[in-house]
């Protein structure tokens, strides 16, 4: 028993080994698009925190959900906190698994790159949109009474930069239109839609992320609006982004790890070939590579053919 534990360890080690050096690879040719992306997180935190500076209290609009859903009331706010951690979480874990499980379908790295690209569009979206219009939030800290709902004037630019990480975040008010949680939830029930394995999970995910939304409007967090243009945008920027961006590798052909995507590099320089040898008057298809000559601008396939133009021609 001890033997085959040690015999599986082992193999689990070198599998990660191994997984480690393709990621690493893939992170030199695309750590900029994942630091950009981390970095534009950080802009939607400031650009949310600079709209509660704007945010004016006020009755709380009539909605159509307020009236269909019961409130859960204030002390029972963190249900929707606790599903959303969960998909996060869970999410973010399932990226990993080519690291630990032998059956594979996505490389880590590129598949982040995707996920940021989706999450930078939708905040993008969103941050226009709440600025747009600023609509007294719902919430239980953000009503007319609350300490909260209103951001006394910053002292300095730094305050601001700091965005007061994590209480600024979780109580913040203004950012309404649409709701960044089903941003987050969406886009990772979209992805592992595609790129996930396993049916149910699929069903699964999809069943919470309606639960979601559900308890977003239930909690009061967000106006049943929010969460209805978070359904229609964010999945029409993943169909778009999709359409225009490459698609992924598929792992499951059972093509080496170390088969990398074509780098740019190769790209240019496997078309300039072509482009030479097209030029050249050689086919592109390497079963094609055959001595060509021209004569009287047209072109001959051999010297055989040559020699017998020249004598007929005589």
């Amino acid at each position: 028993m001890s033997l085959y534990i040690g015999r599986e360890a082992s193999k689990l080690w070198k599998r990660i080994c191994a997984e480690t050096t393709t990621e690493i690879n893939l992170l030199a040719e695309n750590w900029k698009y994942i630091l950009g992306g981390l970095i534009f997180q950080y802009v939607h935190g400031l650009a949310a925190r600079g709209v509660h500076y704007l945010h004016k209290p006020g009755p709380i609009l009539q909605d159509a959900g307020f009236y269909l859903l019961p409130e859960l009331g204030q002390d029972k706010g963190y249900i929707s906190e606790s599903v959303f951690t969960s998909v996060f979480v869970s999410f973010f874990l399932w990226t990993f698994h080519p690291f630990i499980f032998k059956t594979k379908k996505i490389y880590t790295v590129l598949l982040w790159c995707r996920v940021l690209a989706f999450l930078v569009a939708s905040q993008i979206l969103r941050i226009i949109t709440f600025y747009s219009t600023q609509l007294p939030g719902p919430n239980y800290h953000c009503r007319e009474g609350s300490k909260l709902a209103r951001l006394p004037r910053p002292d300095n630019a730094f305050e601001v930069l700091l965005i007061n990480f994590p209480k600024g975040v979780v109580y913040g008010c203004g950012d309404l239109i649409f709701s960044s949680h089903m941003i987050f939830t969406l886009v990772f029930v979209l992805t592992y839609q595609k790129y996930g394995s396993r049916r149910s999970m699929k069903q699964v995910a999809w069943l919470i992320a309606v639960i979601q939304s559900l308890l977003i409007v239930a909690c009061r967090k967000h106006y049943t609006v929010d969460v209805v243009v978070a359904w229609y945008t964010v999945n029409l920027v993943v169909f778009f982004i999709n359409k225009k961006l490459p698609e992924l590798p598929d792992r499951t052909s059972g093509v080496s790890p170390l088969l990398l995507p074509v780098s740019i590099s190769d790209k240019t320089a496997k078309n300039k070939a072509e482009n030479h040898k097209l030029l050249n008057g050689n086919s592109v298809d390497p079963a094609d590579w055959r001595l060509r000559s021209q004569v009287n601008g047209k072109v001959v396939e051999d010297g055989e053919n040559l020699h017998d133009n020249m004598k007929n021609g005589a």
